[in-house]
């Protein structure tokens, strides 16, 4: 159970939130961190912002909130919650909740509609606790030749982290699914800024929330869950994508019927083709919601524009993952993927999390040299040579990054 001290810094944290919002005027959602006056000088970074219960995060956009973690936090098991990344869709997210009139209800095609307090879910529920990564759909979505619409992030849309919480199987079993159940549906405290523009909302098959991995959680690593990971509820949907992943839970409705929603049925679609890949001027004419994560691996060391001295050892570093088979190995090569070596696997974590790997390079000569990454799962899977979509969706294509060496 979260200490009180940890209680304290997130009462601090929300208090904080409504200060700068009223500072910042009506015209202003949220305005990045304000400099301390005992800070010490720093270059400016036009690109790196400070939030509430927020580290340094590369700003994307301000208004719904899209943060980019920077990639030196990925050298880490578990990405630290001040650094881990942030996307909302709607301009209307929680800046404050009253976990005294917080409930979450549990209703729809059910026997018993519940009311749960959070302080309920962590003393009637048996609690679990799960390492599991979280990355936006759209993560790496820069990097696709042609480029396409949508947020331009990097590698930093996601992070690995233990989160814990009551299995969704519990609440569903407490509240008595009927029989003829098809989907579960899920929303959370956000809302449009306009009223006719759809809130946002997803949905499970009724097996798949029943899974007992499924689970809603109220801590992120030990600790409550940031106001903007999803205070004080997520939705935590192992080896799937973030978009199910719904922040600032607060509404669990089973249907009897297939749920049809924007971000169902027009929004978060990939093709139904092999990896979701498709022909920019010849589209696929068929789609699906996404659904589980690809297999894929990256670098988070050397980092982009990091010199390597020659004729010195190097560790080269990265990390590997897949929506839950689980990492059979990883390989690295330092000459454009003319030969390729294993990397050695750091400690598993279990399927749902990622797999850190690194690799001693001692470069003979100076010059620039092409590294590439590649991972292999336990199902058989490999990294494809190429992906592309058109929304940018699912980037699993073998890594390279140049790299000088001086």
């Amino acid at each position: 159970m979260t200490s009180k001290k940890n209680h304290f810094i997130s009462e601090l944290n929300r208090r904080e939130f409504m200060r700068l919002l009223s500072a910042a005027g009506a015209g202003t959602f949220l305005s990045p961190w304000p400099a301390r006056a005992d800070a010490k000088p720093v270059a400016p970074s036009p690109q790196l912002v400070r939030y509430p219960g927020k580290t340094d995060l590369i700003l994307m956009t301000d208004r719904p909130p899209q943060l980019e973690t920077p990639l030196h936090y990925f050298r880490e098991d578990l990405t630290p919650n001040e650094a881990f990344f942030v996307r909302w869709h709607m301009e209307g997210i929680p800046t404050s909740v009253d976990l005294n009139t917080f409930r979450l209800q549990v209703a729809g095609h059910v026997s018993t509609p519940l009311s749960l307090s959070v302080s309920e879910l962590r003393q009637k529920f048996e609690p679990v606790t799960i390492i599991a990564v979280n990355q936006c759909s759209g993560n790496s979505r820069s990097f696709f030749e042609p480029r396409v619409p949508g947020g331009q992030w990097k590698n930093g849309a996601m992070g690995n982290a233990r989160w814990t919480g009551v299995r969704l199987r519990d609440l569903l079993d407490r509240a008595g699914v009927k029989g003829g159940a098809v989907d579960v549906g899920f929303s959370g405290l956000d809302r449009p800024p306009l009223a006719n523009m759809p809130s946002f909302a997803k949905a499970l098959a009724v097996d798949h929330a029943r899974d007992g991995q499924v689970m809603v959680a109220y801590e992120m690593n030990g600790e409550e869950l940031p106001m903007l990971n999803g205070f004080p509820l997520r939705l935590v949907v192992p080896g799937w994508y973030a978009t199910y992943w719904v922040k600032a839970l607060n509404e669990i409705t089973v249907l009897s019927e297939k749920f049809h929603g924007y971000w169902m049925d027009k929004a978060y679609r990939i093709p139904t083709t092999v990896d979701a890949n498709e022909v920019s001027g010849h589209l696929a004419p068929e789609t699906t919601p996404i659904n589980r994560m690809s297999l894929r691996s990256i670098f988070v060391r050397p980092e982009p524009d990091e010199r390597v001295p020659q004729q010195q050892p190097f560790e080269i570093q990265g990390l590997a993952f897949d929506s839950g088979n689980g990492i059979e190995r990883v390989e690295v090569s330092t000459d454009g993927g003319v030969t390729w070596q294993e990397a050695k696997l750091d400690r598993d974590l279990g399927k749902y999390s990622w797999r850190r790997w690194r690799l001693m390079w001692r470069p003979a000569a100076s010059g620039t040299f092409q590294l590439k990454v590649r991972a292999f799962n336990h199902a058989g899977q490999k990294q494809t040579d190429q992906l592309w979509n058109r929304s940018g969706f699912m980037r699993n294509v073998i890594e390279q990054t140049d790299v000088e060496v001086v």
